[in-house]
Order: C-alpha cells, then structure tokens, then sequence
C-alpha cells in the first residue's frame, strides 16, 4: 500500500517506519525542513530503542520517503494518517490547530478517494471536526471527491514502541462504512495471526478508547502511590502490599509500583483532556480530578523526605540525581517528575549533580534550560562526588545493581532516596548506606532498624 503519514514525532515517526517495514510505501511529511533533511541523513530526533536502524534500512530500501511537500505525497497516496501533535492548552483541553491544519491541506491537495486516519490521540467529536475540514476545502475547489475519517488511536509506550507497534496486542478502528474497515483489515493484516485482536468499533468509541485506557493506567498509578503514603503512616511496607494484592488476578502487577508520580507525553494530557472534555457536557469527573491531585502532590515526597534529612535549607549543599526522563529507554522528559523534584531542591538553595543516559541534552535544551544550579555529569558515578545524597528518579537498568561501595566512598553522607523503590533496605545497610524509600518507613543502616 501507499501510505502519507503527515507529521514525523514519536507517533510518526515509529508508525510510518513499521509500515514500511512490513513492504509498504511510505510519505512521512512534516513542515521542518531542518528534521527531514536530518531524517534523510539517518538522524532521528528521538531516542527509541531499534528505531534508528529501521529508519536507515527503509530509507535505503526505498520503503521509506521523507519531504515537506503534503501535496507531493497526497498526489501518490490513498490513505492518510495524521499524527501531528495535540499540545495541551492552559486550560486543560487538546490542542487540534495542528490536526485541523492537516485536514484543511488533505482537502485542498487529495486528488481521488482519500482514507484519513486520525493517529493524534484526539478528543471525542475530532473525527467530525476533521471531515468538516476537509469538505470544506473540497467544496472551495467545487470537487466532488470522496472520503472516509477513520480513527486508529495508538497505544505505543516509550522505550519499547517499535516492539508495540510491529507487534501490538491489539488494534482499535473507529469507522463509519464497510470499505473503511475493509481497507484498515487489509492495511493490519500481516500484524495479526488473531483476528480477536482487530477491534472494529464507533468513531466516538475508538476515540473514547485511547483516553479511557490512559486515564485507567493513571489511576492505577495514582491509587498505589496513596496506598503507599497511607502505608508509610500505619507503619506497613508498600513493596509487600504490592505483592499481596498483586497476586490477585484481577488486579494484577502492571502500573501498581509506586513511585514519585507519572509523566510523559500521554497521561498528564490525556488526563487533563478528558477531564475537560467530560466538563464540557456537563459532568464533573471526581475520580480523574482526584488521580490529577495524588499525582501532583506525588512528585513531591521525595522533597519532602530530603528536607526531613538535611534539612529545609539546602543552601551550600550538592545532591546527586540519577534519572531526568520521565521512564527508563527514553529521553522524554515532559511532565517528568525529575523537572519538578529538582527546580524544588535547587530553590531550597540545593545545587544538583544529575545523570541520564539519554535525556541530559533534552534537559540543557529545555526542560531545565533556565537553572544554573544544575550540572550535568558524565558517569552516574560522577554525579556522586562530594554531594549529601543520592537521589534516584528514573529506574534505568544501568541504576539497578550500582556498586554500592563506590556509592557510599563518594557520597559526603550515606543516604539514597529512592523514588523508585528499587532496592532492599536491609541490602543497603550491609554497605552502611541509609535508605529512603516510596511507601515505607526510612532505614538507617548504623542502627539498622527502622525509624
């Protein structure tokens, strides 16, 4: 098939490189010049694992095209996915200028039957808002042209989206007619063995879907995270609640670790969005303004237990960062609770010594780009010298089994605060290190006893 894949962010990108992948011809259109021409080059703006192999395989194959001209790729095309980005406005809702841009040119450029496809995650009644876009165009041009809005809302997680989406546990299709869901059949057919697994609904529903599964995962995320701040108080341990509801299959392991909040591209946003869009037909969503809440007052207990330890002026001391994205195998970092953690300490008077393996130059550029008291290290090791503490945000393999000797001989004072949980106290305390953890009360290693 021959596939317009119109704009070349984390969503684009990866979908139109495992479209081309499978044999298809694909367009992947975006208006910065400057990135196509990296793109063509072999330079990928983000990082995700394998992505940049594939990118450079295709592109050498032929599979895989790149331009800046949307008419060039219309012109040869009969299905069209929008996957430009949805920003969040100050007020909550999804940003659909981009989208809407994107369906405005699809109408003035498509020259025969055009399938468009909605991959943004957008709110319930875009589909609407998208065909009357493009029949406008189409009727400015006095064109008789036909075409279907179909909705294919992604489930891709950073660090492993090339995985999902070459291999996705299922595909959601929101259409309006037969020939619409015959053509997407056929697009997925080489991803499924298991029909089961194409999901063939409503637009309004595949649109809801996306939101609803997000919203769902931040919750759970959310509800441990309180569990984990009540059991710190009762004196239980969160690790071992875990496990015992864990266990349950109805309940499962999956997004119940606590930790010091979520971030990333998706769940803050579409939170808020859905949210928002709930309010706008008249229904206040108590329980998702609650996730909202916990998740914000998350990001700061961390803070919280560091002022306990050294104190509420941090001013004249160092403290060392692991982890600056938002989730390990990625260097996204919007919404990343590290933004929050560290802004607050460097307030308090703090200055950090932070390490990423990939996101630090993500953190210069933007989200950190104004705080002087920020150094960036080469080695986690590195960030470690002369500092008062350890804090560890983002749980990268390489922060998983760390040489705890060389931690405690670098550090000024002995003592990690871990917002991940991913270690065992009484380990720790055979290195005469002090731990601080999510959901469990602090252990110090010279008594070893909690305290």
């Amino acid at each position: 098939m021959r596939i317009a894949v119109i704009g070349t962010g984390y969503v684009g990108l990866v979908t139109g490189t495992c479209f081309a992948n499978m044999g298809n011809t694909v367009w992947c259109v975006d208006v910065d010049e400057q990135k196509i021409r990296n793109l063509e080059d072999g330079i990928i703006p983000i990082y995700e694992p394998g992505l940049t192999e594939m990118v450079i395989h295709n592109y050498k194959q032929g599979n895989l095209h790149f331009t800046t001209e949307i008419q060039k790729a219309l012109e040869v095309c009969n299905i069209c996915f929008i996957a430009v980005g949805t920003p969040m406005g100050e007020d909550g809702s999804a940003d659909l200028h981009y989208v809407l841009e994107v369906a405005g040119s699809i109408g003035m450029y498509m020259q025969h039957h055009m399938y468009v496809v909605d991959k943004s995650t957008v709110p319930v009644g875009t589909a609407g808002r998208v065909r009357r876009r493009i029949q406008e165009e189409l009727n400015r041009r006095e064109s008789r042209l036909t075409f279907d809005v179909i909705s294919n809302p992604e489930f891709l997680k950073e660090g492993s989206a090339v995985a999902d989406c070459m291999k996705p546990d299922r595909i959601v299709i929101g259409v309006d007619s037969d020939d619409a869901e015959e053509m997407m059949r056929e697009l997925y057919k080489p991803y499924f063995m298991n029909t089961e697994n194409f999901i063939v609904m409503d637009v309004a529903s595949a649109e809801m879907t996306k939101y609803a599964a997000n919203s769902m995962l931040a919750t759970k995320i959310s509800f441990m995270n309180e569990i984990s701040n009540i059991c710190e108080r009762v004196g239980a341990d969160v690790n071992k609640v875990r496990q015992g509801i864990g266990s349950d299959r109805r309940i499962g392991y999956s997004f119940i670790y606590p930790g010091c909040g979520y971030g990333g591209s998706c769940f803050p946003k579409d939170v808020k969005a859905l949210i928002r869009t709930a309010g706008e037909y008249g229904y206040e969503a108590r329980l998702l303004g609650s996730v909202e809440e916990v998740n914000e007052s998350q990001k700061q207990v961390l803070v919280t237990k560091i002022k306990e330890r050294l104190g509420e002026d941090l001013s004249g001391k160092v403290i060392a960062v692991w982890g600056l994205a938002f989730k390990p195998d990625t260097d996204d970092m919007r919404e990343s609770s590290a933004i929050t953690i560290i802004n607050e300490l460097t307030r308090l008077g703090a200055e950090v010594q932070a390490y990423d393996p990939k996101a630090m130059e993500e953190a210069k550029r933007c989200y950190l780009k104004g705080n002087d008291k920020v150094v960036y290290c080469e080695s986690k090791y590195d960030a470690l010298k002369g500092a008062e503490a350890l804090v560890l945000i983002t749980e990268w393999k390489e922060f998983r089994s760390p040489d705890f000797y060389e931690i405690k001989e670098r550090l000024r004072t002995p003592v990690i605060f871990d917002g991940r949980n991913q270690y065992s106290a009484k380990s720790l305390a055979k290195y005469g290190l002090d731990y601080y953890q999510i959901g469990v009360k602090p252990y110090k290693a010279a008594r070893e006893e909690a305290v």
